[in-house]
C-alpha cells in the first residue's frame, strides 16, 4: 500500500495467526482430551494494537514481516479491510508466525508459538519516513534492534514511543533509553532491576532510563503507573470473560489512544482498562474490540474489582 504523509500511529512488531481452541479445563499431563471447535483468527502484540486504533477513528501503518503463506495473506487481508496502511516484508517460501491459544472456561489462555528465524525484522530494512510521518510509535521488544532503531528516530523527531514489554528481551535495555510510555508485564521490572516491589521498581524502571511512565498491567488487579512524581493507580472492570486472548495488546491501544486525545493520565488509564475487559468477552486478540462509546458506557456504569490493598491510597473510587 502507498504511504500517505502522515498517520497518527505508526506500529513496529509482532503479528502472529492464532489457532483458538476453547476447552472446559486446562488438560491434565498424559491426558487425551477432546476439543469441538478451532478458529484461526489473526492477532499479535502491535498488529492487534494497531488494528483497534484504526476502528476507533485513528490513521494508523503498520510495518513487520510476513510468509508467503494463506496466514500472511490473512493478514493482509484484515488490514486493507480495515484501512491500515501497511510497509509489510514479505519473505517467500516461509510460514508466518502461528500461535495455538487453548482457552479454559474461565476465559483465561495459554500460548504455544512458533517463528521462523526469516522472520525477524532487522534495523536495516526500516524506512525512516516511516516512522518520522506519524503522531506516536508503538512497539514491542521481541525484533529488540529494530525497535531500538525505530524509537531512536522517533524520539529525535520529537514523537512519543510506547512499548508493550512482555519479558526482558537481550538488549531490551537500549531500548528502554528511547521509549517514552513503558508498560510492561507485571513480573518485567523484576526481571529487569531484581526487585519485585513495584513501589520500588517502577520509579526506578523510570529513572534508570528515563521515562515518561513505567507502568505494570496486572490483570484483574488493574494497572499501576508512575509518572516521576506519583503513583496513578486503575482498577479493572469486571466482565463474563469469553477468552483473554489480546486483552494486553487492547490495554496499550487504548493507552495510545488516549494519549493521542490528549486525556489526563487518569483517564488514558481508565479507559485502556475498560478497552481490556471488553476485549475479553469476545473470541481472539481482537474479537471484542468495541466502539469508543461503549468503551466510555462502561467506564462510566461498569463495576470494578476492588483495588489491590497496597495501592489503595492510588486506587479510584469505586
Amino acid at each position: 500500500m502507498t504511504m500517505s504523509k502522515t498517520v497518527d500511529l505508526v506500529g513496529v512488531g509482532l503479528n502472529a495467526t492464532d489457532m483458538l481452541i476453547p476447552l472446559a479445563e486446562y488438560p491434565a499431563p498424559g491426558s487425551k482430551v477432546e476439543f469441538r471447535a478451532a478458529s484461526i483468527l489473526p492477532g499479535g502484540q502491535v498488529a492487534t494494537a494497531v488494528m483497534a486504533c484504526q476502528r476507533w477513528g485513528l490513521r494508523t501503518r503498520y510495518v513487520g514481516k510476513l510468509g508467503d503463506d494463506h496466514a500472511g495473506q490473512l493478514h493482509r487481508d484484515e488490514f486493507g479491510k480495515a484501512g491500515v496502511e501497511t510497509q509489510i516484508i514479505t519473505v517467500p517460501g516461509c510460514a508466518s508466525q502461528q500461535a495455538v491459544i487453548l482457552v479454559d472456561s474461565q476465559g483465561e489462555r495459554t500460548v504455544l508459538w512458533r517463528r521462523d528465524q526469516q522472520l525477524g525484522l532487522a534495523p536495516e530494512a526500516l524506512n525512516r519516513e516511516w516512522i518520522e510521518s506519524a503522531r506516536a510509535l508503538h512497539v514491542d521488544g521481541y525484533d529488540t534492534a529494530a525497535a531500538t532503531v525505530a524509537a531512536g528516530w522517533a524520539r529525535a523527531a520529537g514523537i512519543p514511543v510506547i512499548a508493550d514489554l512482555d519479558d526482558a528481551y537481550p538488549g531490551v535495555e537500549g531500548l528502554l533509553e528511547n521509549i517514552d510510555y513503558a508498560i510492561v508485564s507485571r513480573d518485567v521490572p523484576s526481571r529487569l532491576l531484581g526487585e519485585d516491589d513495584l513501589e520500588k521498581s517502577l520509579p526506578l524502571l523510570q529513572r534508570r532510563y528515563g521515562c515518561l511512565l513505567a507502568a505494570a498491567t496486572l490483570g484483574e488487579d488493574g494497572v499501576l503507573a508512575w509518572d516521576g512524581k506519583q503513583f496513578h493507580y486503575a482498577c479493572a472492570f469486571r466482565v463474563t470473560a469469553v477468552d483473554t486472548t489480546g486483552a494486553g495488546d487492547i490495554f496499550h491501544a487504548g493507552f495510545i489512544y488516549g494519549l493521542l486525545q490528549d486525556w489526563p493520565l487518569q483517564r488514558r488509564l481508565e479507559f485502556a482498562c475498560a478497552a481490556a475487559a471488553l476485549n475479553c468477552t469476545g473470541v481472539g486478540a481482537r474479537g471484542g474490540i468495541q466502539p469508543v462509546e461503549s468503551i466510555e458506557k462502561l467506564m462510566a456504569t461498569g463495576s470494578r474489582y476492588s483495588p489491590l490493598l497496597e495501592f489503595a491510597e492510588w486506587a479510584i473510587a469505586v
